[in-house]
């Protein structure tokens, strides 16, 4: 099948669907790679080193949109993409159905098949498969490196014959993929490291990684689906608030990465806690896209409130392209490869995988 690799188009996104190493790994089970021009460029990866792996380079996007049979993608397609591929064909990129029912009833009115990356069912056999968490890794990473950047202060204790100075105060909301991965890259850089999440269960993984798990004492626990926290009851809150205060203002660097599948993100910081917070201390809001964790945060924007700075960038793995293509790609093949042949896609409706992540087919909407 020939599968369409796109230049993405949202604002600030550097990350491509494929890499050149990938593309050439689904070349020798049969497929065919057509890419738009300079497609990979902001990740790193030039037109030459994707012909070198046997990909075919289109003359345009409209070229290689109109001769797919898959389109690969990072973000949804806009409306200019979607009235060029062809009638009938199968997309795969992130879409977030549940936020975008225009986007959905326009690829259903073509027929079009999509897939949805955003929607990899939380099942172990779909791990490698796992956009959302591959692509949070590296968030949580570059947010302990971007909140160390933007501190008056560096992460670890050190001794010198002037004095010594002492480790930085780290609080992360939420022990998910990024939330771990956060623990541990502030840890190595010798930070003390807090963390409160709704779910008791993930105690074990934050001291595991050397960090310290606050406890909410509460009978009520969140419950958990499709690998997420759902919404919690306002009295839990008020008690997480409580628990979490102190650590909060005397925190230098805190992340917040708390999501609900479906919904906006839950307010975990007021601007009444961020006047009690140290003068000089960053908060770096993970969920900013999603509503934000943090009452004063801004989409895209560093602001300065009450003497704390708020870094609310939505999109932390664009910042990381090279790493984030390569395994965002790596997830795509997998998928590829559990639901199609060279040939043609299997269309197992009800196989979990499938089932999970099909979001309209032939005319109908799925979910």
């Amino acid at each position: 099948m020939k599968i369409a690799v796109l230049k993405e188009t949202r604002p600030g996104e550097n990350r491509v669907a494929l890499t050149p190493q990938v593309a050439q790994n689904l070349i020798k089970v049969g497929h065919q790679i057509l890419l738009e021009p300079n497609a990979g460029y902001a990740s790193n990866f030039s037109d030459e080193a994707y012909e070198k792996m046997g990909c075919l380079i289109a003359t345009d996007k409209a070229n290689a949109l109109a001769e797919a049979d898959i389109v690969v993608k990072v973000n949804a397609p806009d409306a200019s993409e979607m009235a060029a591929m062809k009638d009938g064909a199968v997309l795969i990129s992130y879409l977030y159905a549940a936020f975008n029912p225009d986007l959905v009833q326009q690829l259903n009115e073509k027929k079009i098949s999509a897939f949805g990356m955003d929607a990899i069912p939380r099942i172990s056999r779909a791990q490698n498969m796992d956009a959302l968490s591959s692509q949070a890794n590296l968030a949580g990473y570059k947010a302990v490196v971007l909140g160390a950047a933007n501190m008056g202060k560096i992460f670890p204790l050190l001794m010198t014959a002037a004095g010594t100075v002492t480790p930085a105060r780290v609080l992360i909301y939420g022990a998910g993929v990024a939330g771990l991965q956060a623990v541990a890259t502030a840890k190595r850089l010798g930070a003390i490291v807090e963390v409160s999440d709704v779910r008791p269960e993930t105690k074990e993984q934050v001291e595991s990684l050397g960090g310290k798990f606050i406890e909410v004492k509460s009978e009520e626990a969140a419950k958990v689906e499709g690998g997420y926290a759902k919404e919690v009851s306002a009295d839990y809150l008020a008690k997480q608030k409580e628990a979490v205060n102190k650590s909060l203002f005397m925190a230098d660097l805190v992340i917040t990465t708390a999501l609900v599948m479906g919904k906006k993100a839950p307010v975990l910081i007021t601007e009444e806690q961020v006047k009690q917070m140290k003068l000089g201390s960053v908060i770096v809001d993970m969920a900013v896209e999603q509503g934000g964790n943090c009452e004063l945060s801004e989409v895209d924007k560093t602001v300065i409130k009450h003497g704390v700075q708020i870094i609310g960038i939505a999109n932390l793995p664009a910042t990381l392209p090279q790493n984030a293509s390569e395994l965002y790609a790596k997830n795509i093949q997998n998928l590829l490869n559990h639901l199609a042949t060279k040939d043609a896609f299997k269309w197992e409706l009800e196989e979990e995988i499938t089932k999970g992540t099909l979001i309209c087919h032939e005319g109908k909407i799925l979910k």
